[in-house]
């Protein structure tokens, strides 16, 4: 079951496409969602988040609680839509697609995929490469 809850002034337009998407996306790695919460809010409410759970002290896109396996997905994951707009802007990206990229780079994380040397940055980003082009794909 996937569920999206918003702390801020945001709403996901047809919510049912990006469940099937994720769902989608999760199966092409071989792992099911049993329990996945997408929790939008401000930058504020993930800077709260990331001192108090991850002691950083730093604003951030994306913060990910990974309760599951690499291959039964539980979890939930924190965006900060602020951070997600600015970084739009900053990489002259659409917003709709920085997050979408932001929501599989989530998912990602909770499949087992890292981000802490370059070379896992590198293989990171063409992961979500892929899962955006999966976004229009219908099965």
């Amino acid at each position: 079951m996937i569920e999206f809850s918003f702390q801020t002034e945001f709403d996901l337009d047809n919510e049912v496409v990006y469940v099937d998407w994720l769902s989608r996306l999760a199966d092409h790695y071989d792992a099911t969602i049993d329990s996945l919460g997408y929790v939008f809010c401000d930058d504020d409410y993930v800077h709260s988040i990331n001192l108090k759970h991850l002691d950083h002290d730093t604003y951030t896109d994306i913060i990910t609680f990974d309760y599951g396996t690499d291959s039964v997905l539980e979890g939930e994951i924190y965006i900060s839509i602020d951070r997600v707009k600015e970084n739009a802007a900053d990489l002259d990206q659409d917003f709709q697609v920085e997050l979408r990229r932001v929501m599989s780079h989530g998912l990602l994380h909770m499949m087992g995929f890292g981000d802490q040397t370059d070379e896992e940055k590198q293989i990171m980003r063409g992961l979500e490469d892929q899962s955006l082009e999966m976004f229009h794909v219908k099965q």
